[in-house]
């Protein structure tokens, strides 16, 4: 045999073996998790509990699925996007704070480290992931600065090869519980003001000096597994704990966050999937009127969006498992990013509220599914940035690139943007779109532009060879929610709050 035969040969046999060894590891984590939520501890029984019990928690993570972002040198399965997206979804299927738990971990911890971390500080982070089981999150939002994130106060001064770190962060997830942090900061200056870069250290709540005080644990409304709170920082960190940007700071923090938005499909996914199957069943065994709710037409319409959003959803994740790699930056793919967080976020609170509709007042309970989804799912559309933000930010981008191409015609532009689904809807979007656009308008253009490129995608997935008859359903559902948002989008409306609306408002006063 050719050497070089051989070497791909040994090369096909390694892939197909990690392969196996990484479903292996998927298989067993969904027999964790049906222990977990159905069997022995039945948690999914009592989601009115704050955190997770320690021996449940012990149980989730004992097939180690943190393994799967680490890279193989330091005993990980290698940081695959693709890999990552896949037990995410299953999570999901299970418990959306589980999910949202392994994304923290993975997407805000584990791959920025594995990308700028130093190679003196990695051995021993990645050491206590594998073998301690050790948890690792973000710490970006203040008090004061949440969507303007960049204007954090977070300060750092450098002092005897060490960085001392002193501000306030807020909305953490797993506050209190990680074990390690990455938490970002400004320099300042001998003159007391902050550079506009943004720095990111690792914090290692259990070495000397790196103890973070939770000052208060908020009663977040859903996802009660996960504990939020107020964190006072005072810490010093040692300089091999200083995290390396390629260019700066800000182009690292972006690379970090776009590569998490491509990863919510993989919560959606496994989300709207357990949405989908509940809202099946239930319509099936559910009879009113002498027949199955599942045979009423509205029914079939509520479940055909349910199917949509799965077939939107699959479409992502085959997306950013192809592009969303570490070893790519995706600092400048802002646009991208913001259409898959923020359509992937919209579309499992509708799922939810779909569910809760059907379920009727059974799914009101706390501990059921369908009103636990809707609580779980909502803050998805805000955090990680509020999808009204990101609209505005889709909308923003997409008319600088058409002033770029001094293109005003919708349809030609689309025609080079979206390849697939541009003639698909040409009929909808041939005519010529009118800069500035004032705020709402810019909010309602971005969703336009954000379903549209659903579409594409979508096409793109029935090329891969995605069940045919799914996509159909899911492109005349988007081709009627594009016309809906169209509509809105060109019908005129200026208008502006009262703000003292008080004054000859009370209808008893008009009641003869």
């Amino acid at each position: 045999m050719p050497l070089q035969q051989h070497s791909e040969t040994n090369q096909n046999t390694e892939s197909q073996t990690e392969e196996k060894s990484i479903r292996h590891l998927l298989e067993d984590f969904k027999a964790s998790m049906k222990r977990a939520f159905h069997e022995e501890d039945k948690i999914d029984q009592f989601c009115s509990t704050r955190g997770l019990p320690p021996a449940v928690l012990k149980e989730l993570m004992s097939e180690n699925p943190l393994a799967l972002c680490i890279p193989r040198e330091y005993g990980g399965f290698g940081g695959s996007v693709r890999d990552n997206i896949a037990f995410v979804s299953a999570a999901s299927y299970e418990s959306l704070a589980l999910s949202l738990t392994l994304g923290i971990n993975n997407a805000l911890f584990i791959q920025p480290v594995s990308k700028y971390g130093q190679e003196s500080a990695k051995p021993n982070v990645f050491n206590q992931f594998l073998n301690h089981r050790c948890m690792g999150g973000l710490m970006i939002t203040e008090p004061d600065f949440g969507s303007d994130a960049l204007s954090m106060h977070t300060s750092f001064t450098e002092k005897n090869g060490a960085f001392h770190i002193r501000g306030k962060k807020h909305w953490a997830g797993l506050t209190g519980m990680a074990d390690f942090w990455l938490l970002t900061a400004r320099k300042k200056t001998e003159s007391g003001s902050l550079m506009r870069d943004i720095d990111m250290f690792i914090c290692d709540v259990s070495a000397p000096n790196q103890q973070i005080v939770v000052e208060e644990y908020f009663e977040n409304l859903g996802l009660y597994q996960i504990p939020y709170g107020r964190n006072h920082i005072d810490v010093y960190i040692p300089e091999e704990q200083r995290l390396i940007p390629r260019t700066n700071g800000i182009q690292m923090l972006l690379d970090l966050l776009h590569r998490s938005r491509f990863q919510f499909p993989g919560m959606g996914l496994g989300f709207i999937k357990r949405i989908l199957d509940e809202a099946i069943a239930h319509t099936k065994s559910r009879v009113v009127g002498n027949k199955h709710l599942f045979d009423y037409d509205q029914v079939q319409h509520r479940l055909t969006k349910l199917q949509a959003n799965f077939t939107i959803c699959s479409a992502f994740c085959l997306k950013s498992g192809e592009i969303a790699g570490i070893e790519n930056d995706l600092s400048t793919l802002g646009l991208e990013a913001n259409i898959t967080k923020s359509v992937t976020s919209d579309m499992m609170q509708e799922s939810a509220q779909s569910l809760l509709q059907l379920v009727g007042a059974k799914g009101y309970k706390l501990n059921h599914i369908a009103g636990r989804s809707v609580v779980d799912s909502r803050p998805f559309q805000i955090f990680e940035g509020s999808n009204d933000i990101l609209y505005h930010q889709i909308a923003d981008s997409v008319l600088k690139l058409m002033k770029t191409a001094k293109e005003k015609s919708m349809y030609q532009f689309l025609k080079g943007y979206t390849t697939r689904a541009a003639d698909r809807i040409k009929e909808l979007v041939n005519f010529d779109v009118e800069a500035p656009l004032v705020q709402r308008k810019l909010v309602e253009f971005g969703q336009v532009i954000s379903r549209i490129v659903s579409m594409d995608l979508v096409l793109y997935l029935e090329e891969s060879g995605f069940r045919k008859d799914l996509i159909d359903n899911t492109l005349i559902v988007l081709k009627q929610e594009i016309s809906t948002l169209l509509n809105t989008f060109q019908f005129a409306n200026n208008t502006q709050v009262v703000a003292d609306y008080e004054e000859n408002s009370f209808w008893l006063d008009f009641s003869v």
